[in-house]
């Protein structure tokens, strides 16, 4: 594993981390997901990324992760792992269970805390901006939240370039350096190139892709059409079947015949081509499986693409 300085402070995060977006829930297999955790863990994955709200139900990743934490990661270990969570989606009922003020960022917080049964947090995320509430009252809840000592550093997670472009200001000015923006960012979500990336590179703050494999559509599961087991087919998921149409499936097919000619999956170029930016820190991957996360960890393998590899996806992805 090769490890990566996030923007331009001290720390350093894997080239790949694990998300617990899918298969740590209530809902999931507790025996699978304690055995992806070990397993990311031994090849090197440093980075756990959690939020409020993952689930399902809304609290169990967390929950579940919290007792991964006790059964594997006692003493000095928890000093060799980066664990991180957000709030910003709805959480609970009522009026302070959503969005971005100082009082529901603060509570969730908590929340997340007792429930992985931790002391602190390594980062602490805005998980969207929201427009009716200040961005200095925002900002200021992160700020906080490191000074108190229950979390290292702060990040925003799904502000476009502008907002990206304040938040960062603002959390200078107070003194607790913005340290990463997480961010939608595959072959076929490409709106970070739109700005975001520049502020970020100006900034110098680190950048974590989510979804870097589009939901699973980025794999070789599609080739033939929706199969039964895929998120697609998932009522828990967030990929819906309109979502694999036929032109979608005709850039996996072609896309795939690249990835062959580089001795790799789907999966793994499609992560390898998001890591070839230096801007770029990690990239945030779920896993149903030990299998499924050992083949993404090995996108790492082969990193270069020759200009003409470059050429011929841009053409795909037109």
């Amino acid at each position: 594993m090769k490890y990566n300085r996030c923007g331009k402070s001290g720390l350093l995060l894997p080239q790949i981390s694990l998300g617990l977006w899918h298969n740590f829930g209530s809902v999931d297999s507790f025996e699978n997901a304690e055995s992806i955790a070990k397993v990311a863990f031994d090849k090197g994955i440093t980075h756990f990324d959690l939020a409020n709200n993952y689930g399902p139900v809304p609290g169990s990743a967390e929950t579940n992760f919290g007792t991964i934490l006790k059964n594997n990661f006692q003493g000095n270990l928890r000093d060799e792992i980066v664990i991180t969570t957000k709030a910003g989606y709805t959480m609970w009922d009522g009026p302070y269970g959503d969005w971005g003020s100082r009082k529901y960022l603060l509570s969730s917080l908590d929340q997340s805390l007792k429930r992985m049964n931790l002391e602190y947090v390594d980062i602490f995320y805005s998980h969207r901006f929201d427009p009716e509430t200040p961005l200095e009252e925002t900002m200021m809840a992160l700020d906080y939240a490191v000074r108190s000592g229950k979390a290292l550093y702060a990040g925003i997670s799904n502000y476009n370039p502008e907002q990206t472009r304040e938040a960062t200001e603002i959390l200078k000015r107070l003194g607790t350096p913005c340290l990463i923006h997480q961010v939608k960012y595959s072959m076929f979500v490409r709106t970070p190139e739109e700005g975001l990336l520049d502020v970020l590179g100006e900034k110098g703050v680190g950048c974590i892709a989510f979804s870097p494999l589009a939901q699973g559509l980025l794999t070789d599961k599609y080739l033939n059409g929706i199969p039964e087991n895929s998120r697609a087919h998932n009522p828990n998921g967030h990929l819906k079947e309109d979502e694999v149409s036929e032109d979608r499936i005709r850039k996996i097919i072609q896309l795939n015949d690249i990835a062959k000619e580089r001795n790799q999956s789907l999966a793994q170029m499609a992560l390898a081509w998001l890591l070839k930016d230096n801007r770029i820190t990690s990239v945030l991957i779920g896993a149903s499986s030990v299998g499924q996360l050992n083949n993404n960890i090995d996108s790492l393998q082969n990193l270069e693409f020759s200009p003409e590899e470059l050429n011929g996806i841009e053409s795909i992805l037109k």
